[in-house]
């Protein structure tokens, strides 16, 4: 059932639980986290980042979402980290539930034009708004960690107002992919309870995957932590702890990515390394969807039972 992450997250809001926005590239990524919101009769959100749509196709990663949506889970179909204004319009009139416009990078004052304008787009068709204000730190090379700005309350607030958003990403201390900070992440709560305290609307967490031991154990066993294989040396996660504290001072969406990405490769890779006989690709492949669907399984359990 395809809904609009608005409708979601106000029931998250409402009921002090998080949602999880499951990044998702092919199909398996897709049965799998799909499979483990029917199972738990969980709603979920299937997040599409530009990448994503550039590497699977727009139509074709449309049209296998509208398909899952036919299941009786509920589920948002939402733009990730949206920065291309025609991609971003194309979504809107393509189908799309939900979509986010990542203007954390401009000047405060064209963030808040860019995204009003969206909104404006959005509204015409019923569709769901997220926009980010303050920046997470992004490690998209693997080996340089990004600096952190962290969200001013005061602006939150002005921003909300002035834009008429569906939801806020909020920036207090965590990043990107699986190298976040040097010495641990730390969050900024009372930051966060503040801007929720003050804004009171749906608030939504970026950045924090949990890189789980299980994973990256077989990741490091399957080959050299080299180039083009998953490092491991100094790779730190969001604890569940931490996650736990923050959707109880009002997160209310999770963005699910790396821990995805990495379950996927790691299926992958053990099983090419450890059944050198299968000629069978949906074998493979299926070791991949075994371990996205225990990460997507987790990570609703977290989200709900904080």
């Amino acid at each position: 059932m395809l809904v609009t992450s608005k409708e979601l997250l106000q029931k998250a809001h409402r009921g002090h639980y998080a949602v999880p926005a499951f990044n998702v590239d092919n199909l398996e990524m897709l049965q799998a986290v799909v499979s483990a919101a029917e199972s738990t009769r969980s709603p979920i959100i299937i997040a599409t980042s530009e990448s994503s749509l550039e590497y699977a196709g727009f139509r074709n990663l449309r049209a296998l979402i509208y398909l899952a949506a036919e299941g009786k889970a509920p589920l948002a179909l939402h733009l990730d980290h949206g920065k291309d204004l025609d991609l971003i319009k194309r979504c809107i009139d393509g189908g799309w539930t939900s979509v986010m416009f990542d203007g954390s990078d401009l000047p405060y004052e064209e963030n808040v034009k860019k995204t009003k304008m969206i909104v404006g787009w959005a509204k015409k068709r019923g569709i769901s708004v997220e926009a980010e204000l303050g920046a997470l730190g992004v490690d998209e090379d693997l080996t340089k960690e990004g600096s952190v700005h962290f969200t001013d309350p005061d602006k939150a607030v002005d921003f909300v107002k002035r834009t008429g958003i569906d939801s806020l990403a909020i920036s207090i201390g965590t990043a990107h992919g699986p190298f976040k900070a040097k010495d641990g992440v730390r969050l900024d709560f009372k930051r966060l309870a503040e801007i929720k305290e003050r804004t009171r609307m749906p608030l939504v967490l970026h950045g924090a995957s949990g890189i789980p031991s299980k994973l990256l154990r077989i990741a490091h066993n399957q080959c050299d932590i080299v180039h083009d294989c998953v490092r491991t040396d100094g790779a730190r996660g969001v604890s569940d702890a931490a996650v736990r504290k923050a959707i109880r001072l009002g997160i209310n969406k999770v963005n699910v990515g790396t821990d995805l990405r990495l379950a996927f490769v790691a299926g992958m890779r053990r099983a090419l390394l450890e059944h050198t006989r299968y000629t069978d690709e949906r074998k493979i492949l299926a070791e991949a969807y075994d371990l996205v669907k225990e990460v997507a399984l987790q990570k609703i359990k977290l989200f709900r039972n904080q």
